[in-house]
């Protein structure tokens, strides 16, 4: 989760600080100075607060970033030091509404497939950049790609797409105003090994004296 979340506030910089242009500029040996945005008070919108989502929230904290929540399910004493407002599933479009920045981190279940329809893209802003590091169909990819292309949103980082890997006549692969990235953001040096560390260390000792295991897949919910 962590290096996820470090992929989020890469995407927002991305964006912020328009790092397509000063690549241009370089390459070009052209010193033209430009305004760019500031992170601190943007709005990060994370659909999915779970562990990839508040490790983003945390970070975007860091950055001075107001940071608005949506879960399935919210316990009635909900509390986060990460998280300035909660919403379940029926606040996602004024999640959207609000947000400058909005960070797709939910499970791909049943309810979620689609979850961010042509409709809901319709009530973000102009200045919006979506960022996916969830699955690629929680968004309609056909309908992100017309937003993007119509200039209905400002960009679009996305980790994971519909149909992977992107098949090359994808108009992603195309429009200026995306960052791709083949589902490798996670794929770090260490993670297999930490992986079967957090295997031998934590779950087989509990599976073989019979304790409850860590991290259990929910079959109900789906993930």
């Amino acid at each position: 989760s962590s290096t996820l979340a470090e992929y989020c506030m890469m995407a927002c910089a991305y964006f912020a600080k328009d790092l397509p242009r000063l690549m241009r500029q370089k390459n070009d040996v052209n010193w033209e100075q430009y305004p760019v945005l500031e992170i601190r008070g943007a709005t990060l919108g994370v659909v999915g607060f779970g562990d990839i989502g508040r490790s983003s929230a945390k970070l975007a904290k860091a950055y001075g970033m107001k940071v608005l929540g949506l879960k399935r399910s919210i316990p009635e004493s909900f509390s986060d030091p990460y998280c300035d407002e909660i919403y379940d599933m029926n606040g996602l479009v004024e999640l959207v509404q609000k947000s400058d920045y909005i960070l797709i981190a939910t499970p791909l279940t049943e309810q979620t497939r689609g979850l961010i329809s042509k409709e809901v893209l319709q009530h973000c802003k102009k200045t919006a950049v979506i960022i996916n590091v969830g699955r690629g169909p929680i968004i309609d990819e056909e309908a992100l790609i017309e937003a993007l292309a119509n200039g209905d949103i400002k960009g679009a980082g996305l980790d994971v797409m519909t149909v992977e890997p992107l098949p090359k006549d994808s108009q992603l692969w195309k429009l200026d105003n995306v960052l791709l990235s083949p589902h490798n953001m996670d794929m770090t040096l260490s993670f297999m090994q930490e992986s079967t560390e957090f295997f031998i260390n934590e779950n087989l000792p509990r599976f073989v004296r019979g304790i409850e295991l860590l991290n259990p897949v929910d079959k109900s919910a789906g993930y």
